[in-house]
């Protein structure tokens, strides 16, 4: 009976999660986002194409999942090329399970929208954003994180 359980609940997520339907957002949104958050927020950035991308996403959710009683939010925040949105980001997501909030910048101009987020952004992913609006925290990654920094970092934005 438990197997059975376990069975159909998997069935469901995996439906859920074929069906996540991910929008388009401009830079502003995510500004806005970003000044408006009530609870602690990781935005990373992210591309289809970007393997150490590929390889962090699993432990930000996972650590997301950890930290629900803290309110963390996680936001993925796809810079995938226009070719591929939102089929192939939907369907990349899917096939690699991320239970999480993924957007796609509609964004062009790295010149314009990096600076928007951090200073220091030279537009290079995996790039990390950590924020937390209460405590005034605000901490920017631009470079894949292990899974005990990201750990570290979580601590740090409570």
């Amino acid at each position: 009976m438990k197997k059975l359980f376990i069975l159909i609940l998997s069935t469901i997520v995996a439906g859920m999660l074929q069906a996540q339907s991910i929008r388009s957002i401009k830079i502003t949104e995510l500004e806005k986002i970003i000044s408006e958050t009530k609870t602690p927020l990781i935005v990373n950035f992210w591309a289809t194409w970007c393997k150490p991308c590929i390889e962090e996403i699993p432990y930000f959710i996972e650590e997301t999942r950890n930290h629900e009683k803290d309110s963390v939010q996680l936001l993925l925040v796809s810079l995938d090329f226009k070719e591929l949105f939102p089929k192939g980001v939907e369907s990349f997501a899917a096939k690699r399970k991320f239970a999480a909030n993924i957007v796609w910048l509609d964004e062009t101009n790295a010149d314009y929208f990096c600076p928007k987020v951090d200073p220091k952004w030279s537009g290079a992913i995996p790039a990390t954003l950590f924020i937390n609006n209460k405590t005034g925290h605000r901490k920017f990654f631009e470079d894949q994180l292990s899974h005990p920094e990201l750990k570290k970092e979580i601590m740090a934005i409570l």
